[in-house]
């Protein structure tokens, strides 16, 4: 269906083509390239960030992280099962069991829930940034410092959103980020790993290119790279890098742009959220957000599909997401049941993410809200 508004649309207003234009011009595009390094000594710069090293995914950050905490079978990895299957697939790659656990009202995951599912085999938390927003972080590395489990951010919804003064994906060990076309900042497809403990770094680097020590060949550190460890093809091109490049230089427009478009719904729907027709996301005080996602809880899921359809008849393209992994296929191999997590299945049937992009005009958005409003008038 060709929507009139679409849920996404990439925002390209900066330099996108002019560095695309010059790494053809180069012959130089496979990764770890020029922009490749000038995106990662900007997240160095900008995000104090230790260490990052740009992926080809999101998805792929979180492998490589499962791989650098030697997951193994009969480990035991806490995360919510309101996420993404890219967390949970990290983990059973390296034969684990992902230990679900059930979310708060911020959609996060509920810190109050995850001591009495720590056992012997537990050996990370996996917390997940969804909307750019997150748990309590400060009781949560409590917890983790407690038991000696690593923690692991899935910050793919994250870039440029703060925990008090700090950027998500900055407080655990390691951090993983997405540049997927539906994210704030994109290039169509890629990533990024946040390595925040620095023994974790030269390994890293070997995961990423193969198995081999091929970066350090590059460095001058060897003359000649071999393999060392197990590894995968992760290191995005470099003309990816440089739309990356492009879109970071353009964040604070990025985001003000977005925020300017939260903050229109938020008027907008004020009156229905206090007439009880539905309710607004929640931003904790202790979240900077990024702007990454704006979405309304209707009364249950019925209301949700009833005006799901409607929006999808005036050619608008909200969507609902994340049906819990508990409640999946493979939720169920591995011995779960619909009714273990309430909250998670109530919420996922409640939501609608509304359109959110840069290039999104007020008027749009304005128009969105009226045909919300028209719906309740009914």
């Amino acid at each position: 269906m060709q929507y009139l508004i679409p849920y996404c649309s990439s925002y390209f207003a900066g330099n996108e083509q002019k560095y695309v234009l010059d790494v053809l011009q180069s012959g130089l595009v496979s990764g770890d390239r020029k922009y490749t390094k000038l995106v990662q000594e900007y997240f160095k710069n900008q995000f104090s960030i230790p260490d990052i090293l740009l992926t080809t995914s999101g998805s792929t950050a979180l492998d490589m992280t499962a791989i650098l905490l030697n997951l193994k079978a009969g480990d035991e990895v806490i995360m919510p099962s309101y996420t993404f299957v890219s967390t949970a697939n990290a983990v059973l790659m390296r034969g684990a069991r992902p230990v679900f656990v059930e979310i708060d009202e911020t959609l996060n995951i509920d810190i109050s829930k995850i001591e009495e599912k720590i056992t012997k085999k537990t050996k990370a938390i996996y917390p997940v940034h969804y909307a750019g927003c997150s748990c309590d972080m400060d009781n949560l590395l409590v917890l983790a410092r407690k038991y000696r489990l690593f923690v692991v951010e899935d910050a793919a919804q994250a870039v440029n959103a703060k925990y008090k003064d700090r950027y998500l994906g900055t407080l655990g060990d390691l951090g993983a980020y997405s540049f997927h076309e539906t994210k704030n900042f994109v290039c169509g497809e890629g990533g990024a790993l946040a390595v925040n403990n620095h023994e974790y770094l030269e390994r890293a680097e070997i995961i990423r290119e193969k198995g081999t020590n091929r970066s350090k060949f590059f460095k001058g550190f060897v003359d000649k790279y071999t393999w060392c460890d197990m590894g995968g093809s992760y290191l995005p091109s470099d003309l990816l890098s440089a739309v990356l490049l492009a879109q970071l230089e353009q964040k604070d427009i990025i985001t003000e742009k977005r925020k300017v478009i939260c903050e229109r719904y938020r008027n907008n729907l004020t009156e229905l959220e206090k007439k009880g027709f539905l309710s607004m996301m929640k931003i904790p005080e202790y979240n900077t957000p990024n702007y990454h996602i704006f979405y309304i809880l209707l009364q249950d899921g019925a209301q949700r599909d009833a005006l799901l359809a409607h929006l999808k008849s005036e050619k608008i393209g909200a969507i609902f997401h994340y049906i819990p992994l508990h409640t999946s296929k493979m939720g169920a191999k591995l011995g779960y049941k619909r009714e273990d997590f309430p909250l998670s299945v109530n919420l996922s049937e409640r939501i609608i993410r509304l359109p959110l992009f840069a290039g999104l005009a007020a008027e749009q958005a304005d128009y969105i809200c009226e045909k919300i409003i028209t719906f309740f008038r009914r």
